[in-house]
């Protein structure tokens, strides 16, 4: 699925609307404990990111496959991509995809189901703020 920036919001069949952050895509796969985070490019960022792996280790699930970015928001709430890589403010996963869940690959199912069984992975609980789901459009359009 690939963005589609336009100048007015639209209502049509199979479209989702998201919010734009501006930060770092990151991968994050866990397998018991054990978190890996990715960048679209493939560079490990684990380290870089340590409080965001640690969230994605506290959640219940076994083995997952996240798909979000690594943002961090200005003081009017604002997400800037300098921000998390200078350190300059704690990063938040903003989690908008689930693509493995406890051995069940989700790949080839509707976005809306990922969407509902990512909301059931992540929960209620914030993970001390670490972790933040995006509030997608898709309970409209699903």
């Amino acid at each position: 699925m690939l963005a589609t920036l336009v100048r007015e919001p639209f209502d049509r069949p199979g479209w989702v609307y998201e919010e734009k952050y501006d930060g770092c895509r990151i991968l994050a796969y866990k397998e018991g404990t054990r978190v890996t985070l990715l960048s679209r490019n493939q560079t490990a960022r684990t380290s870089w990111f340590g409080i965001v792996a640690r969230a994605v280790s506290a959640l219940t699930a076994r083995t997952l496959l996240l798909d979000g970015e690594v943002v961090a928001f200005d003081r009017k709430r604002v997400s800037r991509f300098q921000l998390p890589q200078n350190l300059g403010a704690e990063p938040k996963y903003a989690v908008f995809d689930c693509l493995y869940v406890d051995g069940r690959d989700l790949r080839r199912e509707p976005l809306a189901t990922r969407c509902r069984l990512l909301e059931a992975v992540i929960g209620e609980s914030a993970v001390q703020g670490a972790i933040i789901s995006r509030p997608l459009a898709w309970r409209r359009t699903a």
